[in-house]
Protein backbone atom coordinates (compact mmCIF):
# COMPACT_ATOMS: atom_id res chain seq x y z
CA UNK A 1 0.00 0.00 0.00
CA UNK A 2 1.73 3.46 -1.08
CA UNK A 3 1.20 6.87 1.10
CA UNK A 4 0.59 9.79 -0.67
CA UNK A 5 4.25 10.91 0.13
CA UNK A 6 5.53 7.86 -1.83
CA UNK A 7 2.56 8.11 -4.39
CA UNK A 8 3.88 11.86 -4.93
CA UNK A 9 7.66 10.34 -5.03
CA UNK A 10 6.40 7.47 -7.88
CA UNK A 11 4.57 10.28 -10.14
CA UNK A 12 7.30 13.06 -10.12
CA UNK A 13 10.08 10.22 -11.03
CA UNK A 14 7.34 8.98 -14.26
CA UNK A 15 6.78 12.77 -15.04
CA UNK A 16 10.13 13.83 -14.62
CA UNK A 17 11.51 10.64 -16.95
CA UNK A 18 9.33 11.87 -19.42
CA UNK A 19 10.17 15.67 -19.08
CA UNK A 20 13.60 14.62 -19.82
CA UNK A 21 13.17 12.47 -22.76
CA UNK A 22 10.65 14.67 -24.75
CA UNK A 23 12.33 18.29 -23.64
CA UNK A 24 16.13 17.36 -24.50
CA UNK A 25 18.10 16.62 -27.59
CA UNK A 26 21.42 14.93 -25.82
CA UNK A 27 21.17 12.14 -23.16
CA UNK A 28 23.68 14.14 -20.95
CA UNK A 29 21.00 17.17 -20.88
CA UNK A 30 17.87 14.49 -20.69
CA UNK A 31 19.53 13.50 -17.20
CA UNK A 32 20.30 16.77 -15.43
CA UNK A 33 16.82 17.89 -17.05
CA UNK A 34 14.75 15.26 -15.49
CA UNK A 35 16.87 15.56 -12.15
CA UNK A 36 15.89 19.02 -11.71
CA UNK A 37 12.15 18.14 -12.58
CA UNK A 38 12.29 15.85 -9.68
CA UNK A 39 13.81 18.25 -7.27
CA UNK A 40 11.10 20.70 -8.35
CA UNK A 41 8.09 18.47 -7.42
CA UNK A 42 9.68 17.02 -4.47
CA UNK A 43 10.49 20.68 -3.17
CA UNK A 44 7.04 21.99 -4.46
CA UNK A 45 5.32 19.48 -2.43
CA UNK A 46 7.12 19.34 0.45
CA UNK A 47 6.65 23.50 1.21
CA UNK A 48 3.01 23.76 -0.38
CA UNK A 49 2.86 20.58 2.59
CA UNK A 50 4.00 22.53 4.99
CA UNK A 51 2.04 25.85 4.05
CA UNK A 52 -0.75 23.49 4.42
CA UNK A 53 0.02 22.60 7.81
CA UNK A 54 0.41 26.07 8.93
CA UNK A 55 -2.67 26.98 7.57
CA UNK A 56 -4.36 24.54 9.28
CA UNK A 57 -2.80 25.18 12.89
Amino acid sequence: MLTHFSAMLLFALFTSVVFGITQRAQPKMMVRFGAFCFALFVGTVIVASWAMWAIKH
